[in-house]
């Protein structure tokens, strides 16, 4: 018998950018499908027309690009769906499992006042359950489903277990409002089961919502999907993750310049675990990403980890991919763009850049040499390096790179050779030379910059700073 291909689904509500743990989410969804040869939807939760703009849409869908998290399909409107969603409704009412209520906004709340007056529960019972149609006034009226009244109602969820809800705690949530339109709850059940979503992969606070959505599965008779409610992230004082704790939207991630791979393998780790792992591929995570690794207790954000494992990324990606990720970085925070021969420089150089860079701005000032032309300008602390000394030496240094093999042995050996014979360690000709090629101290070894440049930009460079 062949097995139901898994569906998953991300369905923000375009009414800011994307949060970071909407990401996450997104990454536990877009994972699980992958690794099991499955389909990622993109449903954009757009029913609150006020809020939701077209700018916040794309924000989220570029956010999500960022990342590398590609969908199936074109994205989903919910708010397209609002005729079928009403549909359903009335398909519930004619089945009996959803009743027409005529209760106004104000005898809802009158009563509610009066609950919270006396100390007792709120949940608001409609006296309109049980009425006969023949007894209905002519009045506007909104739909809601029948709750049952009796007995509990169990969830099994992939991350909390089983989870049990007395059915008195559950009201005959309105369906329809009174004006026609479906509400967000109803819109979600129809939506997953016509997209044919399998699993529905989201954050924690949305627990107490699969209860009120499993009764629509259960009017329409339709299979419920498996649930998987992954707790939500905090920050390091164990607090919900918020503004106060710095950065919290993806694209603010990206423009801080952090590699989209080191993101995906953090945000992974980032409540999950596969044994030991912490530094892996995008190939291992959709190998072993599984429900069943998801823990029950919020996952805390570090940003020293994320940027370990940025570093462990940067260092081991390829040296194009990493040029045009950087070239991508420069663009996302509206930095000039670069010519090709910065471009070509740039490949040229990544072997020497790459190593303990966290993030692309790091990469990018180790990358001053190659990014800059002659005549170089050192910063200040590059200019105390070129003393009268200094200079000196470099004017000697000079005819000797020209006749020198240029390989980093030979360069070695030529420099060397120089500083004994004026009674000095390599590391007082280096910083003179740091700042003759490079006009800065945080570079690349002055060999590796030597090799990167050539013979007739190194030695016109060091000619520069000599006179």
């Amino acid at each position: 018998m062949s097995q139901t291909p898994v569906v998953t689904r991300f369905a923000p509500s375009p009414t800011g950018a994307l949060h970071i743990g909407g990401a996450r989410t997104a990454l536990f969804n877009w994972l699980y499908a992958r690794g099991r040869g499955g389909k990622f939807l993109l449903r954009i939760e757009d029913t609150d027309r006020a809020r939701s703009t077209p700018e916040n849409t794309q924000a989220i869908l570029d956010g999500l690009t960022w990342l590398g998290l590609d969908w199936d399909g074109e994205p989903i409107s919910q708010a397209a769906g609002a005729e079928r969603h009403a549909e359903v409704a009335r398909r519930m009412l004619a089945d009996g499992t959803a009743y027409k209520c005529f209760s106004t906004q104000q005898e809802i709340e009158a009563f509610r006042e009066e609950a919270r007056a006396k100390g007792g529960s709120t949940l608001f019972r409609s006296p309109w359950r049980d009425v006969a149609e023949a007894d209905h006034p002519d009045a506007p009226f909104a739909i809601r489903i029948k709750a049952p009244r009796d007995g509990a109602t169990t969830i099994r969820d992939e991350v909390q277990g089983e989870i049990t809800i007395g059915n008195d705690q559950l009201d005959d949530m309105v369906l329809l409002r009174s004006d026609g339109s479906p509400v967000y709850m109803l819109a979600v059940v129809v939506d997953d089961h016509d997209m044919g979503v399998t699993h529905v992969i989201r954050g924690d606070d949305h627990m107490t919502n699969a209860f009120r959505q499993a009764m629509i599965y259960r009017a329409m008779g339709w299979d419920l999907p498996v649930f998987a409610h992954v707790p939500l992230i905090f920050g390091p004082d164990g607090k919900k993750l918020s503004k106060r704790h710095g950065a919290t939207g993806a694209a603010e991630y990206q423009q801080m310049g952090y590699p989209a791979a080191g993101m995906r393998n953090y945000l992974t780790r980032l409540g999950w675990s596969h044994g030991d792992a912490e530094f892996f591929s995008d190939a291992e995570a959709r190998d072993w990403f599984d429900l069943g690794g998801i823990g029950k207790s919020p996952a805390r954000f570090d940003t020293k980890k994320l940027e370990n494992l940025c570093r462990q990324h940067i260092a081991v990606a390829d040296d194009a991919a990493l040029l045009h990720e950087t070239e991508a970085f420069l663009d996302a925070t509206g930095q000039l763009s670069l010519t090709r021969a910065q471009r070509d420089g740039l490949l040229r150089a990544m072997p020497h850049l790459k190593d303990r860079a966290k993030i692309f701005p790091e990469l990018l000032e180790k990358a001053h040499f190659v990014l800059t032309e002659r005549p170089i300008e050192p910063d200040a602390k590059s200019a105390k390096a070129l003393d009268d000394v200094s200079r000196g030496i470099l004017a000697e240094l000079t005819p000797q790179l020209q006749t020198a093999s240029w390989e980093r042995e030979a360069l070695e050996g030529v420099v060397t050779a120089l500083a004994e014979v004026h009674g000095l360690g390599l590391g007082k000709i280096a910083g003179p030379l740091r700042a003759a090629l490079a006009g800065r101290m945080v570079s690349p070894s002055v060999f590796d910059m030597m090799l990167v440049l050539g013979r007739d930009e190194s030695v016109a460079r060091i000619g520069d700073a000599a006179a």
